[in-house]
């Protein structure tokens, strides 16, 4: 297995330049499968690391995330981030605690979220809690790239000037790297990518309009999946176990 600190500047180095696929395991066989076919990095993905223990999105704990890091950074020796929702925590102090024990369990990257409940942290509270996960990862002293997210459009907010507000403060923060789930224009892509500039930005596909060789050549440096391979997965059990529900005498 290759070491944690070689995985880590590896995943650093990545993120210097050009444009990579960040595809989404939700268990460890998965990630094998991801690493066997070329993949030079992988995320987890709460939402599918939900769906594997029959929770919905947002319901899995911080122990159960945990548990589920340290499964998949087992498995592979590829760089592995973390989708870490808003810190599994209510206040600054809870995040960076949690940032600390995620970064033990071997991931190379960490994402928080400006989420709160059914809407966003106001600005100010986003700030502080991305500056203790900030100051939790330079504690440790492990080269962990910290990635910031707005929700912003996942909520309806379809405003680039409000997510651009909100990423240019996040980097200011410490983020090494912003995201915006949910953001499909690649010309509000394109101008996210120059506000927030050299800091790289992560995009996520959410539909077959959205390719890969678009986002590159938009300047977008990492480009991930969420949960759509788990989705998939599970579609093509439903539709297997359905055919064979029918067969029931």
């Amino acid at each position: 297995m290759t070491d944690i600190a070689t995985r880590r500047a590896t995943f650093r180095t990545l993120h210097a330049d050009g444009c990579f696929i960040l595809p989404n395991p939700w268990d460890a066989g998965s990630a094998k499968r991801l690493e066997r076919l070329g993949f030079k990095a992988l995320a987890s993905s709460s939402s599918a690391a939900a769906w594997t223990l029959g929770l919905t999105d947002h319901e899995i704990t911080i122990e159960q995330i945990l548990d589920h890091l340290t499964r998949l950074c087992a498995a592979t020796d590829l760089p592995v981030n973390a989708d870490f929702e808003s810190g599994f925590a209510d206040t600054p102090e809870g995040v960076a605690a949690n940032v600390t024990r995620a970064i033990g369990t071997g991931i190379s990257g960490l994402s928080i979220e400006d989420q709160w409940n059914d809407g966003l942290y106001p600005l100010d509270a986003a700030l502080e809690r991305l500056a203790a996960a900030r100051a939790a990862i330079d504690a440790s002293g492990e080269d962990v790239i910290l990635v910031a997210r707005t929700e912003a459009y996942l909520n309806g907010i379809n405003n680039v000037d409000f997510v651009i507000e909100r990423l240019t403060a996040f980097a200011g923060a410490g983020a090494d790297c912003l995201f915006a789930p949910g953001m499909t224009n690649l010309q509000e892509i394109a101008a996210t990518v120059t506000a927030v500039a050299p800091k790289p930005v992560n995009v996520l596909i959410m539909n077959p309009e959205m390719r890969v060789a678009d986002l590159a050549a938009a300047g977008v440096r990492r480009i991930s999946v969420g949960g759509a391979l788990a989705a998939a997965a599970w579609r093509g059990f439903d539709m297997a176990a359905a055919a064979l529900a029918e067969q029931i005498a």
